[in-house]
């Protein structure tokens, strides 16, 4: 069994990035990594290059930054990664990065790969999300967070990133077949310096929406204001091991005040219900579980 894994990566270092922790995470799992790296404002290159001389193979890539619509362009870089992958590979194994895979699932990894490698009904394999807020203490528990994305592909060039790259599906438009696995994927992207998360936002949102929008909505502040939540839980699991240095180089506070919250009365009882039953209504699910 052959995998590989893919990513894409611009600008990291300015918007302070765990794409290192994110990509040695899955190194274990792959004989070679493959990145798509935009060509970006810090040094970002030579960052990706630092990580692993001898897996990854990165192909340098300008983002058309005229694309606005539906973060687009995020789905057309990730598919130049992918198409990186040599037919003789099973699977290609996808982080974002701001996503890290626990080091207590590589077995379990292994094995479902392993065990559905033959299996042509399986297009994928998908994984459960811890989405963490603000500091590496605090995970969204609300009704907004998505819970289950697929990470592993079958190396099949029909196979395409979907809109702005969570997830994937077939060129003709299908979702994928997919068996549920017993891993989970820990996802950071909304815990940095707040001058950093707020830096993100800014650029973040040019590739959804036009000059005028963000104008409008983004904030003007130095400083992403993280209060603006509606409902978060203590963690009570364990990080993973590469994540530590940089849990332990957190140098920002976080308050997070349930009282202060300001909530409809329609997301009061949603939430209630989510919390209760651990069903969502209306839950976006871009595949078929099988």
């Amino acid at each position: 069994m052959k995998v590989a894994g893919f990513t894409i990566a611009r600008n990291v270092i300015r918007y302070d990035y765990p794409i290192r922790e994110a990509i040695l995470s899955v190194l274990p799992l792959v004989d070679r990594f493959f990145i798509a790296v935009g060509k970006s404002e810090d040094d970002t290159l030579n960052f990706i290059r630092s990580i692993d001389p001898v897996k990854i193979e990165i192909l340098e890539t300008e983002w058309d930054d005229n694309l606005r619509e539906g973060g687009k362009v995020l789905s057309i870089e990730t598919n130049k990664a992918f198409e990186l992958i040599p037919e003789e590979y099973d699977y290609a194994f996808y982080i974002q990065g701001d996503e890290v895979l626990h080091e207590k699932y590589i077995e379990e990894v292994k094995q479902q790969m392993q065990k559905w490698k033959n299996e042509k009904s399986v297009q994928g394999l998908l994984f459960s999300y811890t989405h963490f807020y603000g500091t590496y203490e605090y995970i969204g528990d609300s009704r907004r967070w998505y819970r289950n994305e697929i990470r592993i592909i079958k190396n099949d060039k029909q196979i395409r990133s979907y809109k702005d790259a969570q997830g994937f599906r077939t060129a003709d438009n299908k979702k994928l077949r997919v068996k549920k696995i017993n891993a989970e994927i820990f996802h950071y992207g909304w815990v940095k310096p707040p001058k950093a998360q707020q830096e993100k936002q800014n650029n973040f949102h040019k590739m959804w929406h036009d000059d005028e929008w963000v104008k409008k909505n983004v904030s003007k502040s130095d400083n992403f204001d993280y209060s603006q939540i509606d409902s978060l839980k203590k963690f009570s699991g364990t990080h993973p091991a590469i994540m530590n240095e940089r849990i332990k180089n957190q140098d920002w506070d976080f308050i997070y005040d349930e009282r202060k919250i300001k909530r409809s009365m329609k997301d009061k009882i949603l939430n209630i219900i989510t919390k209760v039953t651990g069903w969502i209504p209306g839950e976006y699910k871009n595949y078929k579980i099988i």
